[in-house]
């Protein structure tokens, strides 16, 4: 049996050399274009040379704010998510609007969503949710220091919003009512944050 070779310590070293992964792509066509997603399908050849086909969707970014309320709360919503048919447990969200950027979206989505608007904005991170098979990116937003006014949903949008302790997202996260990768990572990086800067 080979070896699994170590990690070689620093991540430059580890991308350098990507040729032997890389799928190239042959042709494309795009399948179906609807209100803000684009479905493609491409072949592409793999790096022995086989030519494979490949479907995903363009996706124009979205951003996630995990809201902080001073007595430690996080503000949460439920809402339906038609997909999965059922109604989901997750933190504000929402897609970019065409230039604009993920700060300003965040802070309009939240304010949309919940009412609040925030004093103090960290950038926590970003992910690729479903990097099988799209493009989409969310980059995720601590929102600090609220303060209430009123919420402007868009037009067929239904949500309710709640807030709820930490422990209580982590006690939902584990037993599986919270599943929604977005929230889960968010209060991860939640813990992680008020760890590096107490009180």
């Amino acid at each position: 049996m080979a070896k699994v070779p170590n990690y070689p310590g620093d991540f430059a070293s580890l991308v350098d050399g990507d040729d032997h992964l890389k799928e190239i792509q042959q042709s494309s066509r795009l399948i179906h274009a609807g209100y803000y997603l684009k479905l493609y399908q491409d072949q592409v050849s793999l790096p022995n040379g086989d030519i494979v086909g490949r479907e995903y969707l363009i996706h124009p970014g979205a951003v996630a704010i995990l809201p902080l309320l001073d007595d430690g709360r996080i503000l949460m919503e439920r809402q339906y998510r038609y997909p999965l048919k059922q109604a989901i447990l997750e933190i504000p969200a929402g897609k970019l609007d065409p230039e604009e950027s993920t700060l300003v979206c965040a802070q309009r989505e939240l304010q949309e969503e919940t009412g609040y608007t925030a004093k103090y904005w960290d950038f926590l991170g970003k992910i690729h949710p479903v990097i099988s098979h799209s493009t989409e990116f969310i980059d995720i937003y601590l929102a600090r220091g609220l303060s209430f006014g009123e919420a402007r949903l868009d037009d067929g949008e239904f949500l309710d919003v709640f807030a709820v302790e930490p422990r209580q997202v982590h006690d939902w996260i584990k037993s599986g009512l919270i599943t929604d990768v977005k929230t889960i990572i968010s209060w991860y990086w939640l813990m992680e944050f008020l760890e590096s800067n107490p009180g």
